[in-house]
């Protein structure tokens, strides 16, 4: 499906003023872009936002593979903020902003003149969103975080490892890509609400709080534990629930089986041959299983190391029965149904194509359009032009002085 993927047009002639870095604040302008949103980055003129240059990318590029992943669909202009010209020039696009995010550290943007009451003063309709490690009122608020601060400080690593070892920092960017999406959904609801009232609303939100919410289920454990929620490993007390080795026995050659309903165990046990454990009172219920989950975990064993990953998944999910197999990012990006659904496609950056995934939500069967991340400062003209009204000159002569 590359290249046939649909031009959104959900948030068309919303204008987003993009001050953000990184992953956490570039997520949620990302997800206005793939919506439709006009989403321009403000950069600065000597390399761009830090996630350009900070980790690798394609031969001769000046830009990361990171950098392409988190700045899809947008736009980019230039603007030296140490200026008052260049700050006067973003103060300007703000007045014809509808929404204006970032992430930068703890009391920059106020100090650099462009906080929250400078810019609703010259447009009160704006949604002003900032996103912090720390909340405002936190112990630890003027703190600086990453992803893994946020995933440590928040609870996530907490929950994540075997009971008997340390917390492990958990694959996924939760407190990057996490945070952003809670901030692009709260957007939007601010969006909305403006149609009716006219207002624009502050929005702020901390990497360590938007981890509590992707901690519900670990809350309501500890609720009925009455103690802090445990490890999630993949050992478990009801069984049969975790991963089992499969051939040939490499690294990532498992799969996950959760078969804690007994019409789902009963349909396991028919695919693994073992009828004659149907009804048998030691596995017949999910508490007598977990009295017995090494001999339960020891029938699916025998049964997943016959067989690959891949096998093993279709033939558990056709008897009705949850099973994944563990899937890495090599296999993922080589799996065609991705490529041929539009979840993966091809963006045709200056330095060549560059497969990854779009924005995973179907509109009327069809994914929004991947465009690529923008070189530094290539829109500048055409931004200037449309949001200001300013002419190929006079942005030639903003170059010239060093503003943009």
């Amino acid at each position: 499906m590359d290249g046939t993927g649909a031009p959104l047009q959900c948030l068309a002639g919303v204008k987003v003023l993009d001050l953000t870095q990184f992953e956490a604040g570039p997520t949620s302008t990302e997800a206005l872009a793939w919506l439709g949103a006009e989403v321009v980055k403000v950069e600065n003129p000597k390399g761009g936002e830090p996630g350009r240059t900070s980790f690798a990318g394609p031969t001769g590029s000046p830009d990361s593979y990171y950098f392409f992943e988190f700045n899809a669909n947008k736009k980019s202009v230039t603007v030296n903020l140490k200026s008052e010209r260049g700050l006067a020039l973003v103060k300007d696009m703000a007045r014809h902003a509808d929404v204006m995010v970032e992430n930068m550290a703890p009391g920059t943007i106020e100090r650099i003149g462009l906080g929250y009451d400078v810019i609703s003063a010259i447009n009160p309709g704006i949604i002003y969103c900032q996103i912090k490690g720390f909340g405002e009122g936190s112990p630890y608020e003027k703190n600086l975080a990453f992803d893994m601060i946020a995933q440590a400080a928040g609870g996530t690593m907490s929950i994540t490892g075997e009971p008997d070892g340390p917390p492990i920092r958990p694959g996924p960017s939760l407190g990057d890509t996490g945070t952003g999406m809670v901030m692009a959904i709260s957007i939007l609801g601010a969006l909305y609400e403006r149609r009716a009232t006219g207002r624009g609303r502050r929005l702020q939100v901390a990497m360590q709080d938007a981890m509590l919410h992707y901690m519900r289920f670990a809350f309501q454990t500890q609720a009925v534990l009455g103690r802090a929620a445990p490890r999630n490993s993949t050992r478990s007390n009801t069984a049969p629930s975790g991963i089992f080795p499969c051939a040939p026995g490499g690294s990532n050659d498992w799969i996950y089986v959760f078969a804690r309903q007994t019409d789902h165990w009963h349909r396991l046990l028919k695919l693994l041959g073992r009828e004659d454990a149907i009804g048998d009172p030691r596995y017949e219920t999910a508490q007598a299983r977990g009295e017995h989950v090494e001999e339960v975990n020891a029938m699916v064993a025998e049964w997943t190391r016959q067989r690959d990953k891949h096998e093993a998944m279709r033939l558990i999910g056709a008897a009705g029965v949850p099973a994944g197999a563990v899937l890495d990012t090599m296999e993922l990006m080589n799996e065609p149904s991705f490529t041929e659904r539009g979840i993966l496609q091809v963006a045709q950056h200056s330095s060549g194509p560059f497969k990854m995934p779009s924005w995973p939500v179907r509109f009327d069967g069809a994914p929004p359009k991947l465009e690529p991340a923008p070189l530094l400062g290539q829109h500048s003209a055409e931004v200037f032009g449309d949001w200001l009204g300013m002419s190929k000159s006079d942005v030639e002569a903003l170059r010239k002085e060093g503003v943009i």
